[in-house]
């Protein structure tokens, strides 16, 4: 499946979002739920700095689908996603049963990108792509036209948290800059 040039608009909102998270001391994810209709269902950015590790945008779109849409309008939607999904975010995509998946950058980039960092392995969890998770998901991704973007914004989070008093033994944590509040609307 081809990329629409329809669908860069809501790729560069996840960047915005990303951005966003940021700017508000968390981790730089930004994700957009789009229905069969082309309408914005919901949006949300990263919020582990609250120290809730699991407050992933795209959990939180699962969560929210789930809840508030049929299990054909679950089906039909598109996750639209700053960064490929972690393996938790997409073992609840696949269980909630959402369509498909469209990442600017990808697991195995930012990997690499952390590295050149020189940031060391931090996570509990093995970066995995969303097809070893899901194998059934349609996915696709990187967007080259927007993963420099994201590669950016995790240098600035990275190098941020270096700079923090008392954080180096933390880098990788996204809880060293701040709290955030969650936010998932529906486009009426």
């Amino acid at each position: 499946m081809v990329l629409k040039d329809s669908e860069l608009p809501y790729l560069r909102r996840c960047v915005e979002l990303a951005a966003e998270a940021l700017e508000s001391g968390d981790e730089p994810f930004g994700s957009v739920l789009v229905g069969a209709d082309g309408s914005v269902l919901g949006e949300d950015h990263n919020r582990v700095a609250s120290g809730d590790r699991t407050r992933h945008p795209e959990f939180e779109l699962a969560r929210w689908s789930a809840a508030h849409l049929t299990p054909e309008e679950r089906a039909a939607a598109t996750v639209y996603t700053s960064g490929e999904h972690c393996p938790m975010c997409a073992a609840a995509h696949a269980w909630v049963g959402l369509g498909r998946i469209v990442y600017v950058s990808s697991s195995e980039q930012l990997t690499a990108w952390l590295a050149e960092l020189g940031v060391p392995p931090s996570s509990p969890v093995r970066a995995l792509a969303v097809r070893d998770v899901a194998p059934g998901l349609t996915v696709q991704g990187p967007v080259p036209e927007l993963d420099q973007q994201v590669r950016e914004l995790h240098r600035r989070f990275r190098t941020r948290c270096r700079r923090s008093p008392g954080i180096s033994a933390f880098i990788g944590v996204s809880f060293c800059l701040g709290i955030a509040n969650v936010t998932i609307v529906r486009a009426t």
